[in-house]
Order: C-alpha cells, then sequence, then structure tokens
C-alpha cells in the first residue's frame, strides 16, 4: 500500500522566506528518484533547483508557475511503497480518503527518504502536523464547493475579502511573516482573508487583492452607504492615485534589491568622495600584457588588484559594523563583489578570496560569474560573503555616479568610463585617457581621511601603475 508523502517548500537558505516558481521538472503520474529535481524555482538571491527528498510517484503538484510561495508550503505529494498502480495511486489522490494513518507515516522505509537533508527541512518522515493538515483538508473537500480546498492551487482562483466570506476560526492560516507584516500595516485583518493556497493558505497575493479591494470602494461613493458619502470625495484623489498605472510587485531579485538598499540608506551614515584619474599608462599597460600571448587581462581584473592592494593599507574599509555590540569587524580577507546587470535585474556576484588571485585568475572568476549572472545560474554562495563592491558603471556609458554600498559592507568603489579628455600632461596640455573614480563609504568605521587616503592610492595605481610594484 502507497503512503503520500508530502514535500514542503524547504529553507532555502540566507534567510529566504519565499519562492516564485519558475518551472515544474516533473508532471502528475511521473515516477521520480530520490534527490531528483522536481522543481526550478526563483529567489531573491538565484534560481535553484529543489531536489524531492522522496522517491515514487507525483500524486499532486501545488501551484502554477509564476506563483510565489511561502517557505513551508507545500510543494507536491509523492506516493512512496507501493506498486504504482492505478487503483494506489487513485487511492493516493489529494481528494482520496487518507489511507495511512499518522503513526504509519512516520514509520515510513528509510530506504524511501534522501540521507540528503536540505536546508531546515528534515526527510526523517513527514511530521504529525503535516497529516492532520491532510485531514482537516478532507473534511473540507466534502463540502460543497467548486473545488476542494486541499487541490492544488491551479484548481481555484486567488479570491480576496468579500463580505460573504466568515472569519477564521482558530489560528490564522499564513506561514509567512512578510504576508502579516504587510496585513498589519494597512490595517487588514487576516481573519477576514480567505487564502488561495494549498488547504488555504493565506498568500501575499491574497492579501494584496483584499486591500486593493477596501480601496476601491473610497475611489467612488457607494449607493448603500450614504451616510457616508459626505467623507467619499475627499478619500477619492488619494485612492485614484493609489490605484492608478501598472503595478509591478517588489519581488524575486528587484524585492531583494530594494530591500537591501533601503536598509543601507536607512542604516548607514553613508559620503562619497570622487577624484578624476589619467588612466592611459593602465591602459597601455594592460595592452602590453594581451600582446604578450596568454589569457586576455580584462580591465575590471587590474582595477580588481588595485582594490586588494589599496584595502591592504587602509583595512578600515573591508570591514562591517556590529551595532549589537557597538563594534567595528574588520575582515582578514578580501571578498570582492561586483555589480553585474542581468535581465533578471542588478546582482553583485562575489568573487571570493580576491587578495589571493592573480590578474589571470581574477579574469577568469569575473567572466565565470558574469556567465552564471546571465544564464541565472548564480547559487546563493556566489551572491553571498561580500566584504567590498568594485561597481563599473562605465559599461553604461556613465561618468561619475554615488554608490549606494551594498550593506552590510562598509565602502563601493565606482568607477566611470574612460574616455579621452583634454589633460595636462607633464606640463604640456594633451589628449589623455581620463577616468572618474568615486568612493562611497560608512562613515562609522572611518573618517574622510581614510577615505581619501584610499581614493588618491587608487587613483595613482590607474595613473602610474608601476606603483604596484612595490606591493608585489
Amino acid at each position: 500500500m502507497a503512503q503520500v508523502l508530502e514535500f514542503k517548500l524547504p529553507d532555502l537558505g540566507e534567510g529566504l522566506t519565499e519562492a516564485e516558481i519558475v518551472r515544474w521538472l516533473v508532471a502528475v503520474g511521473d515516477v521520480v528518484a530520490i534527490d531528483q529535481p522536481v522543481v526550478e524555482v526563483e529567489t531573491a538571491k538565484a534560481m535553484v533547483e529543489v531536489p524531492c527528498p522522496y522517491g515514487g510517484v507525483v500524486t499532486a503538484r501545488y501551484g502554477e508557475e509564476g506563483t510565489e510561495l511561502p517557505v513551508g508550503a507545500p510543494l507536491l505529494t509523492v506516493a512512496v511503497g507501493g506498486t504504482g498502480a492505478p487503483e494506489e495511486l487513485a487511492e493516493a489522490a489529494p481528494g482520496a480518503a487518507p489511507t495511512v494513518g499518522e503513526t504509519a507515516a512516520e514509520s515510513a522505509v528509510s530506504s524511501e527518504y534522501s540521507g540528503n537533508v536540505l536546508v531546515g527541512y528534515g526527510t526523517a518522515g513527514p511530521a504529525a502536523r503535516r497529516r492532520r493538515v491532510r485531514h482537516e483538508s478532507h473534511a473540507v473537500a466534502k463540502a460543497p464547493a467548486p473545488a476542494p480546498v486541499a487541490a492544488p492551487v491551479a484548481a481555484a482562483a486567488p479570491a480576496p475579502v468579500t463580505e460573504a466570506v466568515p472569519g477564521h476560526d482558530g489560528p490564522v492560516p499564513v506561514i509567512s511573516p512578510l504576508v502579516r507584516k504587510l496585513a498589519r500595516d494597512r490595517g487588514l485583518d487576516l481573519r477576514e482573508v480567505r487564502g488561495s493556497g494549498p488547504a488555504g493558505l493565506i498568500l501575499r497575493a491574497d492579501v494584496e487583492l483584499a486591500i486593493a479591494a477596501l480601496e476601491r470602494p473610497a475611489a467612488a461613493p457607494s449607493p448603500v452607504a450614504a451616510p457616508s458619502s459626505v467623507a467619499a470625495p475627499a478619500a477619492a484623489p488619494s485612492a485614484a492615485v493609489a490605484t492608478a498605472g501598472e503595478r509591478v510587485p517588489l519581488r524575486g531579485v528587484r524585492g531583494a534589491v530594494a530591500d537591501k538598499l533601503s536598509r543601507s540608506r536607512t542604516e548607514i551614515p553613508d559620503a562619497t568622495c570622487w577624484v578624476d584619474a589619467d588612466a592611459t599608462e593602465l591602459m597601455a599597460a594592460r595592452a602590453a600584457m594581451n600582446a604578450a600571448g596568454g589569457p586576455k587581462i580584462s580591465l575590471l581584473a587590474l582595477l580588481a588588484r588595485i582594490c586588494v592592494h589599496a584595502l591592504a593599507r587602509f583595512p578600515e574599509l573591508n570591514s562591517t559594523v556590529d551595532m549589537a555590540a557597538r563594534e567595528i569587524v574588520r575582515l582578514p580577507a578580501v571578498h570582492l563583489g561586483f555589480a553585474a546587470q542581468t535581465p533578471r535585474g542588478l546582482v553583485v556576484p562575489v568573487v571570493k578570496d580576491a587578495g589571493t588571485r592573480t590578474a589571470e585568475s581574477l579574469t577568469a572568476e569575473f567572466a565565470r560569474l558574469t556567465e552564471a549572472a546571465r544564464e541565472s545560474a548564480l547559487t546563493p554562495a556566489d551572491l553571498t560573503g561580500g566584504t567590498f563592491t568594485l561597481n563599473n558603471y562605465g559599461v553604461f556609458g556613465v561618468d561619475g555616479s554615488t554608490p549606494i554600498i551594498n550593506h552590510p559592507e562598509a565602502a563601493m568603489l565606482g568607477v566611470g568610463r574612460i574616455i579621452p579628455k583634454p589633460w595636462v600632461h607633464q606640463g604640456e596640455l594633451a589628449v589623455r585617457q581620463v577616468v572618474q573614480l568615486s568612493l562611497t563609504f560608512d562613515h562609522r568605521v572611518c573618517d574622510g581621511g581614510t577615505a581619501g587616503g584610499f581614493l588618491r592610492y587608487v587613483a595613482d595605481c590607474v595613473e602610474q601603475p608601476a606603483v604596484l610594484l612595490r606591493t608585489l
């Protein structure tokens, strides 16, 4: 007799609380092996293939492509330990009566589980609470309704708050703390919201639809609500502005960027200094390196080498601030992030141990991470752990910028485009290759003298690459 095991969206690490289904890799009725990837999801960090810790036959999928699910929400159910006969699969369907009790589920054969434990998700057997949810869902499914509540999300359209929806009895079915915060900030009572997720789970889309439904009556006076019609014209302009135009959800990479940049502006007292530098000699040095044969050296790799040497002289900028302990933590290694624009938005891949790499190694790693970013193949490990960021916004054809620090780092170096400009060189006016460099730094970790010294050293190395020979 087959057992039906429910696989929930695991904690994918780095504090992620939700993910969006990008592509299903299996269909209902497919046979899956232990640790076989079953769905591709997009988090705020990267695109991830999620492996299923159970082996068996897929009996249900929860959520269509494009659906956002919180961590802990059901992804799919798998019938394990059976023969795969049609009658067994029929009994294992979501709407069928449960054939395996909680005790039997907990004592499932260990060979049906993966030995690889996902972050925040054990594979030692389903918890008893998971089975109780399925029993309750089955009870609801017996009531006359267009579709069973326990059916996959595709079988039920999201239903916002309506006056006919009764309040929830008992705990409100919400997993994501972000959903609770959104409802609390807008004064929405979650007990009056009907969830469109599995087993009535309230998703962010349900809360957003409920908020929109509550705001619509304020845009125009309702003939039923005659006593409050006097106040309606005053509320109409703001409501009209709030609902006008296209609404683009802040989620995935765009949402992560918004959260991180907002936090940086809120928590970090930053300051910016900048300087123009003559990059003619640096460009000539790069041309000579590449003419000598071997792998080509990128300009970004040379700038990275300069940054690493500058941070060795000014370690205050390779640090972070621990406000809870009221300490500045100076970091021993340089993990260099670099800004990369992708179809999914801005990402900051991290080159680990950049201080130990040669120009050739840096060039190869920059190329690898850039290609992975374009293919949406970066892992969370590729996007975390940075200690300093290099932002080459010159590729967009601009000269200068005031970068926002990549929280919780302490500084970011920005590099503009390198273009021919009039420049006084050796006492004479000449056309030189000029670049603008800007440094945004956390004023808590150092004063302007340190930041200015760092930027001046970087500019000196750009103008006279031979300066680096002193530290080789």
